[in-house]
């Protein structure tokens, strides 16, 4: 398969998280951060375990725990603090300087040259995220802002982890292994620290199941493929699609107005998307991309 239908069918996984601003909103009981990462995690994780039939071995054991931690534990708890503190445009914003600690720490970790191309689309997609979302009277509560950021971090870092630590199994098996892991870590932090949900609702329960098969299950599967065959810089980029999704579903869904300012923020996102992949095909002297080169897999 080629490097565009890659790129193509990995964007599918960002741009449906952009939902999750409006599921969390509209369909999820409010003041659940850590039991709604929990539910979104593990129910997923044990039914991607059982159809696929295949559990870690060795230090995958280890490794499982740790991705699962930085990709779903903790970065959705800091999420969904985030999203439950903060408008959705400022969220994601805060959100968007993701790409920017995925290229420093692929040069830390994989040896990935920081291309100067790269930085710039980085930069112009946190500028597109907040002409598309931030308004004047957008509040920046801090423990929602603090929150966002350790997000993005940890993200970042299973992001780059993810493509320095690749198992020999498919994609959907790796997905399995980390969203089972990310639950049951996050069941006791949850047991402690969180009361029991109140009785779901219908509108409850779709949210959850959405989030969990949809948001999870099946985003993760395309998204850990595509860090399986692209750089790490190109797959986080395409996070920028996610606010832009977002923004639209707010017009589409809600009704909410699309303003010059937010259709300029779309196409300066875009663009930065589209500049982030051509910065991966500028070769630099002396440099071999890490794309070509075999996992470390330690």
């Amino acid at each position: 398969m080629n490097r565009n239908f890659d790129l193509l069918l990995t964007a599918i996984a960002p741009a449906i998280w952009g939902s999750t601003y409006i599921v969390t909103t509209q369909l999820l009981p409010a003041g659940y951060p850590l039991t709604v990462a929990m539910l979104r995690a593990l129910p997923a994780g044990l039914l991607l375990l059982a159809f696929v039939r295949q559990l870690p071995h060795g230090v995958w054991w280890l490794k499982s725990l740790v991705l699962g931690a930085l990709n779903f534990s903790i970065f959705w708890w800091l999420l969904f603090i985030s999203a439950y503190r903060l408008p959705g445009g400022v969220a994601a914003t805060v959100g968007s300087i993701q790409p920017l600690i995925v290229i420093l720490l692929a040069r830390l970790l994989l040896g990935s040259p920081i291309r100067s191309l790269s930085i710039v689309a980085a930069t112009a997609g946190i500028g597109g995220v907040a002409l598309l979302i931030l308004t004047p009277n957008a509040a920046l509560d801090p423990i929602g802002v603090i929150a966002g950021i350790l997000g993005a971090f940890s993200m970042a870092t299973g992001v780059v982890l993810s493509r320095r630590w690749r198992p020999d199994v498919s994609p959907l098996t790796f997905t399995a292994w980390q969203l089972t892991a990310g639950g049951l870590l996050l069941l006791p932090v949850v047991l402690l620290l969180e009361p029991p949900l109140p009785q779901l609702t219908g509108a409850n329960i779709l949210g959850f199941s959405y989030l969990g098969l949809i948001g999870a299950a099946l985003t993760y599967i395309l998204w850990f493929r595509g860090l399986s065959r692209l750089e790490p810089s190109v797959v986080s980029s395409l996070g920028f699609l996610s606010p832009a999704t977002a923004v639209i579903l707010g017009w589409v869904v809600l009704g909410q107005q699309l303003s010059p300012m937010q259709i300029s923020g779309i196409v300066v996102v875009l663009g930065s998307v589209w500049l982030s992949q051509k910065a991966q095909q500028v070769p630099r002297a002396g440099h071999t991309s890490p794309a070509s080169q075999p996992a470390v897999s330690k």
